[in-house]
């Protein structure tokens, strides 16, 4: 199941990738960079500052996500990562609504995909994940995604084989001569998995952005300049347990300013 799961995801981000040879194929992006500076973080160093680059698009056959953060533990270091880190996921996602070109519409779901993702980072922390996903129509919202996965850790560490959840959402409030956005995701690991390495427990993690639309405000441009908050919550962080003797439920808030090109 893992190598046809790895070549799948293969296969989607090659799919995906050719859009940019074919300028036609593409039918929107957006790309972005965000500073958080952040405390109460559990497990690595408690106060984080980080750089963020992330890029969306759509396109003929699908929509693409991926993102890279660059942390910063603020002068400590931490046990496996020393003074600083980095984390990224890979997104592709191929429509059959689209490639069939039929409406694949039922109820409050607007199109059925394949969802794919690759996590990647320092350390043993690769994961390959694959299952279905769809797009809503929820009253109110810019978008509303729901993806199931079947995740699949590289190597013999515990995790492999379980199963997440994740909506992923854009929800934008008129305030005055701007707006506020709230977007964000929860991944939802809803399976223990244990072997010869340890259990990795079941964990979620909650984390939305709420952002002022800055650029709006002082008329330099919509939809590119934002000020606000990020929070995020994770219960069993990396999927380890939480105990009195080792803190693993996070609350930590981050403020933030992110800028769209």
């Amino acid at each position: 199941m893992k190598r046809t799961c790895t070549s799948l995801m293969l296969a989607g981000m090659m799919l995906a990738g050719g859009q940019a040879m074919a300028g036609d194929l593409l039918q929107w992006q957006n790309n972005s960079l965000t500073y958080l500076y952040g405390k109460d973080f559990q497990v690595n160093p408690t106060i984080q500052q980080t750089v963020t680059f992330e890029h969306a698009d759509g396109w003929k056959y699908g929509d693409n996500f991926m993102f890279v953060d660059k942390i910063f533990y603020n002068g400590k270091d931490d046990a496996y990562a020393g003074s600083n880190t980095y984390y990224g996921e890979i997104s592709p996602r191929l429509s059959f609504g689209k490639i069939f070109d039929k409406k694949l519409e039922f109820g409050p779901v607007k199109d059925v995909l394949l969802a794919m993702t690759y996590e990647f980072g320092e350390n043993d922390t690769e994961s390959y994940l694959i299952g279905p996903g769809f797009d809503l129509a929820i009253p109110g919202f810019d978008y509303f995604q729901l993806n199931f996965y079947n995740r699949h850790t590289e190597g013999s560490r515990p995790g492999d084989n379980i199963w997440q959840i994740t909506p992923v959402w854009s929800y934008t409030i008129p305030v005055g001569d701007s707006s506020i956005l709230i977007d964000g995701f929860m991944d939802w690991v809803v399976d223990n998995d244990t072997n010869a390495k340890g259990t990795y427990h079941a964990n979620l993690h909650f984390n939305p952005q709420i952002k002022y639309d800055l650029g709006k405000a002082l008329n330099i441009g919509a939809k590119q300049l934002y000020v606000g908050v990020e929070y995020d919550y994770w219960k069993n962080k990396y999927g380890i347990e939480d105990s009195e003797s080792f803190k693993t439920d996070q609350s930590a808030t981050s403020l933030l300013v992110k800028f769209h090109f």
